[in-house]
């Protein structure tokens, strides 16, 4: 059994036992520790518009399914049949006016509840299809921020905001970029695998130091790329960050930022300005979506919106997502050795179409499998699932910047430089409080 204490031995401020990334006993303890306790993101309000929508979804690795029942209320349904255990939804999305399970029959409604039982004159006298035991169970605790739906299988605990707390203004930079106030996810998923943990996906999104080395094909690609081959926009976009990937450490040092805070969550700041990527090409597309920004938002809160610059947003556990680009990424965890992520693009309405065709060209050309760039990752974390199976060193180097630290005006630290690996050591804080439910003295730097 793992104690508090074994925990926490682990957990040093300035490195982390490789264990933490290949014991299965770990990784089974943090299924119910941390995904069965925290908030976790499980979908978004745009994907279930109307009554009898939904979406099928995963909590750590229990099927669950995000639907809007006949009286327009959004919950978080178990995916298994009372019955015999099946699993009721087998469709990634649809609608539907109730679930019946293929295997016998049993009939749910929307929210959940037994509806009808074939052959129910043949079970025991004391069975008793209104029993809330004898239905798909409802996840205890559901809250959407915005239109980010979260779900916590803990019956208490802190709530939606205060788990997300300076965070929530990710969602807003993200929301606020669309002309009409109103986000919508559309145009399908990208779904990618790899052989590793589950927390190395997170601690790469906000590492400023792995570019110049990881990415160094995409950055000579792009840099022998001419700038008048055609291109549709996004492909120019694209490439610019690339090249820019490239910039040496003196640039990542000072010019991106990195902030954290409590309960796990970070964000990498973005060098990706809007006029260097955009405007500075003088895109009338561009033009044209400042244009709707500023009839409906005015002049000096469309510039206040633009000018904020956030490249990955990590919320801890499961979610990482870049507002300026309308991508977002659900990590999904299947054993101690392998994970499963799944990448959405969003529409920002009021904005010109060719904004939201641009987005999805960005996704696949620097987040789909087939990318110059992703690839680059997914190679680096199968490496890693590989190198920590070795019996080489026994700890995980994550100390850079422990010294130089912030605080930040928001409650959170900052790194004084931007690749200081602050975002990992916060990371494993919040880990070590839920694996010990809260008992354990942190040993992680604050």
């Amino acid at each position: 059994m793992l104690s508090a204490q074994n925990l926490a031995s682990l957990v040093q401020p300035a490195r982390v036992h490789r264990q933490l990334y290949c014991d299965p006993a770990i990784f089974e303890l943090e299924l119910q520790r941390i995904f069965g306790t925290a908030w976790i993101y499980v979908g978004h309000e745009s994907q279930i518009k109307k009554p009898g929508d939904y979406f099928r979804t995963f909590i750590g690795r229990k099927p669950v399914v995000l639907v809007r029942d006949a009286e327009g209320e959004i919950r978080v349904i178990h995916n298994q049949c009372a019955h015999r255990g099946s699993l009721v939804v087998a469709n990634d999305t649809g609608h539907a006016d109730e679930f019946q399970c293929c295997y016998h029959g049993w009939t749910y409604h929307l929210d959940g509840r037994l509806k009808a039982v074939p052959l129910q004159h043949g079970y025991p006298r004391d069975f008793d299809p209104k029993n809330p035991k004898t239905a798909m169970t409802q996840v205890p605790r559901v809250k959407s921020y915005r239109g980010f739906v979260f779900a916590s299988e803990a019956e208490d605990g802190p709530s939606l905001e205060d788990f997300l707390g300076h965070m929530t203004t990710s969602f807003d930079d993200m929301i606020d970029r669309a002309p009409d106030g109103e986000i919508e996810i559309a145009g399908g998923v990208l779904k990618h695998a790899y052989d590793a943990n589950w927390k190395i996906y997170l601690e790469n999104l906000c590492d400023a130091a792995h570019p110049w080395f990881t990415h160094r094909s995409s950055i000579e690609a792009a840099q022998q790329q001419s700038d008048k081959v055609h291109s549709d926009g996004s492909g120019e976009i694209a490439i610019r960050q690339m090249r820019q990937n490239g910039a040496p450490y003196s640039f990542w040092e000072s010019q991106v930022g990195i902030w954290t805070y409590p309960n796990g969550h970070s964000y990498l700041g973005d060098y990706h300005d809007d006029a260097k990527l955009v405007a500075a090409m003088n895109d009338p597309l561009f033009r044209d979506y400042i244009a709707a920004m500023e009839e409906k938002k005015g002049r000096a809160e469309t510039r206040r919106v633009l000018e904020v610059r956030r490249w990955n947003s990590n919320v801890y556990p499961n979610l990482s997502f870049m507002s300026q680009f309308q991508q977002l990424r659900v990590v999904h965890p299947i054993a101690v050795n392998r994970t499963v992520v799944h990448t959405y693009s969003f529409r920002l309405k009021g904005a010109p179409e060719r904004m939201f065709r641009n987005t999805i060209s960005f996704a696949n050309i620097v987040n789909g499998t087939g990318s110059l760039v992703l690839t680059d990752d997914l190679e680096i974390y199968n490496r890693i699932g590989m190198g920590l199976s070795s019996e080489g060193a026994e700890w995980i180097e994550i100390g850079r910047g422990l010294e130089s630290d912030l605080p930040d005006a928001h409650g959170g630290r900052r790194g004084k430089n931007s690749t200081s690996e602050i975002y990992i050591r916060k990371m494993l804080q919040a880990w070590l409080s839920y694996m010990t439910n809260g008992h354990s003295q942190m040993r992680a730097a604050s």
